[in-house]
């Protein structure tokens, strides 16, 4: 059942307090020492939360950007790549190669011919579970990825 909630004090449609906790955590995490990363997670909650014009392709734009970013950040490689960045921290921290893999087909997702992070060959059909999706895992693994770069 869905319900409204208060999230970084907008407030939006969203399933559970553990989906409030995992971007209020990605969104804590990042605040100060990754801003482009919190800038990216803030814009992307903003725009799903928008009640009179919800923008969910932009929305889960900006929430793997987050991704993106951080990952660059911790593999210190600003120019990389989502999967190149993911390959650097797989080797110095870790990362699960499963859990690399499943990061670089949602990013994959966000590159496909609908548009969502390029330019628009056919109308996009993504509603606010996509968006919401995809805002809940990023923000999780924006955490993940701090946490594991902090140990």
């Amino acid at each position: 059942m869905v319900s409204v909630r208060f999230v970084n004090g907008l407030l939006i449609d969203i399933d559970s307090e553990e989906q409030v906790q995992a971007i209020e955590s990605a969104l804590n995490d990042s605040k100060g020492r990754y801003t482009g990363v919190h800038t990216h997670l803030d814009r992307a909650l903003a725009m799903l939360a928008n009640r009179k014009d919800p923008d969910y392709r932009n929305s889960i734009k900006e929430t793997i950007s987050a991704v993106e970013s951080i990952a660059c950040i911790i593999a210190n490689k600003p120019k990389a790549e989502l999967g190149e960045a993911l390959k650097e921290i797989e080797k110095k921290h870790a990362l699960h190669g499963a859990l690399k893999a499943s990061f670089s087909s949602l990013y994959g997702y966000t590159s496909d011919a609908s548009g969502i992070r390029h330019k628009l060959l056919d109308e996009p059909s993504l509603d606010q579970s996509d968006a919401k999706f995809m805002l809940v895992s990023c923000s999780a693994f924006v955490s993940y990825l701090i946490a594991k770069a902090e140990v």
